[in-house]
């Protein structure tokens, strides 16, 4: 899996104003949840068994969270995509949004 290509081919953000009135780019709930899944499980198998090849991915998915997210470093990047995922799901009582593709919900 290339998680760049993965990520970033289909554009898959939003723009969000600020306080000061500016506009940012908001990455994609879905995305993040699962570069976030990812981060996981690779953490894991390597825990369980050392693997170059997924110390390589793992390296690339936590850089692409960082890139996502604008944080320095991986554990920052991961507070704040948890963060992110928390302001995506919805209020109780309303009901979740929709993606606009076949109405898949953006609820974590």
């Amino acid at each position: 899996m290339d998680t760049w290509d993965e990520c970033f081919r289909p554009v898959r953000a939003y723009a969000a104003k600020t306080r000061e009135g500016r506009f940012v780019l908001v990455p994609d709930p879905k995305v993040v949840r699962r570069l976030l899944t990812r981060y996981a499980t690779l953490r894991i198998a390597q825990a369980e068994r050392y693997s170059p090849a997924a110390a390589r991915e793992l390296e690339e998915v936590g850089s692409t969270l960082c890139g996502m997210t604008g944080a320095s470093c991986v554990p920052d990047a991961i507070a704040l995509a948890d963060d992110l995922l928390d302001r995506a799901r919805p209020a109780a009582g309303r009901p979740p949004e929709t993606d606009g593709e076949g109405g898949l919900s953006l609820a974590v």
